[in-house]
């Protein structure tokens, strides 16, 4: 009997399909008014895209790229709390992705310890990958960040 595909094999590739032991969390991270009310949302899901987590939190007055690192530490901090040593993370964030990557720099002093406490926390993984998704693909994770933000009003 086959196994369940993957919703979104496409991201990663073909690897997905032979470790079953790595996670996919889909985060999102926003601001109204940037800065503004803030929040994010994760959606974890298992090899075979089955859900197993979805997280929220709303943020108070902080900008997009704050929540956009506060959703990727919170993903690796279930990870680590679940005992999942290999997360992929898809985020629409191009800055983080990029940044997450050694692609560009952090230069604003607020990012700066929420890039290194990621990067801490990634270290601790056995593996750890990130990609760039275009917003569509990260639509539930866009939702709960919207809840989040809707919550703290």
């Amino acid at each position: 009997m086959p196994r369940p595909r993957s919703k979104q094999p496409e991201l990663f590739g073909p690897a997905e399909e032979t470790t079953p032991d790595w996670v996919t969390a889909y985060i999102d991270g926003g601001a109204r008014g940037n800065p503004g009310p803030a929040g994010y949302g994760i959606v974890v899901t298992g090899s075979a895209g089955t859900a197993l987590a979805e997280l929220s939190c709303f943020l108070g007055h902080r900008t997009n790229n704050y929540a956009e690192y506060s959703a990727l530490i919170a993903a690796l901090e279930w990870a680590l709390s679940h005992g999942q040593l290999r997360m992929r993370i898809a985020s629409d964030s191009e800055l983080l992705v990029r940044q997450m990557k050694g692609i560009y720099k952090v230069k604003s002093p607020d990012l700066r310890p929420l890039y290194e406490q990621a990067r801490s926390l990634a270290r601790k993984l056995e593996g750890f990958e990130i990609l760039h998704v275009r917003r569509e693909k990260n639509r539930r994770a866009d939702k709960l960040a919207n809840q989040a933000m809707d919550a703290g009003k």
